[in-house]
């Protein structure tokens, strides 16, 4: 699991059972994420994902969909996790396309950040935390979309996680990777789940 082994070093001096109880726990989180992965080299199957790390909640009362600075952003730390992330495909030679996001800058510059692609702007995937009237529309919308999308590729969606939830009933971390896979009818199926720390 990334980010295990650097914090393993923080409980030198700490009692052995603690040390061993942390490793343990490192090992069973890198296990978790392995069906993630596998899932994610399928052709075919769509990885839906939260953007990096952006601290706090919702928007600020001003905010302007194409003023970055009256949103919440990306910390640097976040910045870090989505090159991380993209680095952690690109190791595995896990191609995706088309890589799509929410118009929201925290999403577009996540999906930048991944260095996996060209990416375009796709609305259906703007959050609506806000407003949830939109909900229902929207991901039929995304659902509609990746139904008919060829079997041969493997789109990367970057979006918020309300969205995320509303398509699979996960909450995930941000960050994290959904794994699916979606048929003709709409159905979604979770095939795995895929965590690079910040």
């Amino acid at each position: 699991m990334p980010g295990c082994a650097s914090r393993r070093w923080r409980v030198v001096g700490m009692s052995s059972v603690i040390t061993l109880a942390f490793a343990l726990i490192c090992s069973s989180l890198a296990k978790a994420d392995q069906p993630g992965w596998e899932a994610a080299q399928q052709p075919g199957v769509v990885l839906l994902m939260r953007h990096a790390l952006a601290p706090g909640t919702s928007d600020p009362a001003n905010f302007t969909l194409d003023d970055c600075s009256t949103q919440r952003n990306l910390s640097d730390t976040g910045r870090e996790q989505a090159r991380r992330i993209g680095d952690a495909f690109k190791s595995r030679g896990i191609a995706v396309q088309p890589i799509l996001t929410s118009q929201w800058c925290r999403c577009r510059e996540t999906a930048a950040g991944l260095g996996l692609g060209p990416v375009a702007d796709f609305p259906p995937l703007n959050s609506f935390f806000e407003n949830r009237s939109s909900a229902d529309r929207q991901t039929r919308e995304t659902l509609e979309y990746l139904s008919a999308l060829p079997d041969d590729q493997r789109p990367m969606l970057v979006t918020h996680q309300v969205n995320i939830t509303a398509i699979t009933g996960v909450a995930p971390r941000s960050g994290e990777v959904i794994v699916i896979d979606v048929a003709d009818n709409g159905h979604v199926n979770v095939l795995g789940r895929i965590m690079v720390d910040p």
